[in-house]
């Protein structure tokens, strides 16, 4: 793999990744902490009988998901500077790349509209020479 693809190979793997644990982090992890158990602070349900380490204040779900988060996103924000680096990205446009990973499904919206920029970009620089006709 070149130098030019590789920042953007990992760009979309981490996308994915961290896409994928905010929205365990947003639908699972921070609903069993805060809604469901007799610990939890906005308490709306008991803790099924048996897991209740599961649930509440104290939820093993937020060991599970939030802390692999943290360092996943991290890894995102490094590989989102290098390739706007790579790719003399402006301020705003970094910005708003690094900050779509932190909306649940933006960062995979604005991942698949990157990779259509890129795919274009690519065949449009292979410098496609027209075909001589012939008469």
């Amino acid at each position: 793999m070149d130098k030019k693809r590789l920042p953007f190979a990992l760009y979309r793997v981490l996308a994915y990744v961290t896409g994928i644990f905010l929205l365990l982090l947003t639908f699972v992890a921070l609903p069993a902490k805060y809604l469901i158990g007799e610990t939890a602070r906005f308490s709306l349900w008991a803790a099924p009988a048996g897991t209740e380490q599961w649930f509440g204040q104290d939820s093993f779900l937020m060991a599970l998901i939030a802390i692999p988060h943290g360092y996943v996103y991290m890894l995102y924000v490094l590989v989102v500077l290098w390739l706007a680096v790579g790719r003399r990205w402006s301020a705003g446009r970094t910005l708003g790349v690094v900050l779509a990973g932190t909306i649940p499904v933006a960062g995979l919206v604005v991942e698949h509209r990157l990779s259509r920029a890129e795919a274009a970009s690519v065949q449009g620089g292979q410098g496609q020479q027209p075909q001589p006709t012939e008469r």
